[in-house]
């Protein structure tokens, strides 16, 4: 990560991540935000504080950035999960430093 630049909002997202802080990545997030995993939408806080526990906070996960490019965050993704660690692109809508949209998809 020492030569990837991250926006606030992204770096954020990774450390409260790393970190495994719910309430620390669900500040991440705008009041509104839309997440799109692994098929499924989440919408608004109560949803995506779901997604955070079950996707992120659970299974440990750990994300090392590989590249940060326009909205495309590209990095390696693992934890307690199979077949880790797994290469994922995050594309991040943001808004006054706050994700707005993100969208989760393997590379």
């Amino acid at each position: 990560m020492d030569n990837v630049t991250l926006p606030k909002a992204v770096d954020d997202f990774v450390a409260a991540t790393n970190a495994h802080d719910v309430n620390a990545l669900a500040a991440v997030f705008g009041d509104e935000a839309t997440v799109r995993d692994d098929g499924t939408t989440y919408v608004g806080e109560a949803e995506i504080r779901e997604w955070i526990q079950a996707h992120l906070i659970d299974p440990k996960i750990v994300i090392t950035p590989i590249s940060f490019e326009g909205d495309r965050l590209v990095a390696s993704g693992d934890g307690d999960f199979p077949g880790g660690p797994l290469s994922f692109a995050f594309v991040f809508g943001i808004e006054d430093d706050q994700v707005t949209d993100l969208t989760i998809d393997p590379v």
